[in-house]
């Protein structure tokens, strides 16, 4: 190839040397890296999964966006990345409320039990006497915590008794239930033996084992006397050794004559009549005792004429019973029930209880109603929590 010659010196245009030709080179965009598995993507789901949800959804979102403007790989990495944050923010979210309802309740009860008046106390170690609050006054908690308290001051419960029980029947049962509320009642009875002397709020509860407390050896029964609906001072013991000789035998007997009337057959007549028969020969037979020791007082001063009154209704109301057990149907049954339980009348009793020096008040278990022409002999509905 020759050399182009060298332009003479002197005015005019000056000549250019010609371009020079283009040879081999790389191609556009030889040497740039390809578009590799976005960080987002990843960060998205080991960030949603382990430590940050919300920000593993954040992650997500931009991996997203740049793998659509830029490419790049994992996008399939950032749709779970984002699906999982979305499926832990929630979780977190319904743990936090979960937590946060706890902790509220925690407080509360916190503001609660700091508003109980006593010392906490085991609920297995309070014994016969003792007298105890409750959160709320609410005897009917399952669980209620119990703070001892001295009981001349404003107690909710006291205990009558606190003894080991094994009924025949499994617990939870309609069967362990009466026999639980039949073995509080007689512990009331000896406890507070004027049962008339007991203010009208006062009301039996009881606390029997659990289903799975009893499968773990628990037998413990808790008999408590209730008083929740008003400010209640002072013990409501009133046992034998508080008590005369005659009044305790009196009581004693009326006590559980009264029982044994109160506690008839869970089955009606027509159901059960040999149960109900059976029953009525029980009543008569408790009847006969009080009125044996009714009749061995009255020789007392002041006692004749209110003893003899009493022992004059419970001969008629136990010639009635005596008919109830011979009855041939239920419906006759049901006739001779009533009569025997319209042959005592309170104000008798209320007589030969103030002879005795007891309480004459009249309880409302035995006064009359407006729509009922017979006094109801039955007792105050009990209340337990088992």
């Amino acid at each position: 190839m020759s050399t182009p010659p060298i332009p003479p010196p002197g005015p005019g245009h000056p000549w250019a040397p010609p371009s020079p030709q283009p040879g081999w080179g790389p191609p556009p965009g030889y040497g740039q890296q390809p578009p590799g598995l976005n960080g987002f993507a990843l960060a998205s789901l080991l960030v949603g999964l382990l430590c940050l949800p919300p920000l593993g959804i954040v992650f997500g979102v931009v991996a997203l966006v740049q793998i659509a403007k830029k490419g790049g790989t994992g996008k399939a990495l950032a749709i779970v990345g984002l699906v999982v944050s979305v499926l832990m923010t929630g979780v977190v979210a319904l743990s936090a409320d979960r937590v946060a309802t706890a902790v509220r309740h925690r407080l509360e009860s916190v503001n609660e039990l700091t508003d109980v008046e006593g010392d906490l106390a085991d609920i297995d170690r309070l014994v016969a006497g003792d007298c105890f609050n409750v959160p709320r006054g609410d005897l009917m908690d399952e669980q209620p915590l119990m703070y001892k308290i001295d009981c001349e001051q404003v107690h909710d419960g006291e205990v009558t008794a606190a003894k080991l029980t094994d009924p025949k029947a499994p617990v939870e049962s309609a069967e362990a239930e009466r026999v639980f509320e039949d073995e509080c009642w007689k512990a009331q009875d000896a406890y507070a033996m004027d049962t008339w002397a007991l203010p009208p709020f006062a009301e039996m509860f009881y606390f029997a084992p659990s289903r799975e407390s009893w499968s773990q050896g628990d037998r413990r029964l808790l008999c408590v006397i209730g008083t929740t609906d008003e400010d209640q001072r002072g013990s409501l013991r009133q046992d034998a050794g508080s008590l005369k000789p005659e009044q305790a035998a009196f009581l004693r007997a009326a006590n559980t004559a009264e029982f044994v009337m109160s506690r008839p057959p869970a089955k009606e007549p027509d159901e059960a009549l040999a149960e109900h028969q059976a029953w009525a020969r029980d009543v008569s037979a408790a009847l006969g005792e009080e009125a044996r020791v009714v009749n061995g007082h009255t020789a007392l001063p002041g006692m004749e004429k209110a003893a003899r009154a009493q022992l004059g209704e419970i001969e008629a109301a136990r010639a009635l019973w005596q008919r109830a057990a011979q009855a041939k149907t239920a419906s006759d049954f049901g006739k001779q029930w009533d009569r025997a339980m319209g042959a005592m009348l309170p104000e008798t009793e209320q007589a030969l209880r103030g002879a005795y020096g007891l309480s004459t008040r009249i309880p409302p278990w035995l006064e009359e109603y407006p729509d009922d022409s017979e006094p109801d002999s039955g007792r105050g509905p009990s209340r337990e929590s088992a």
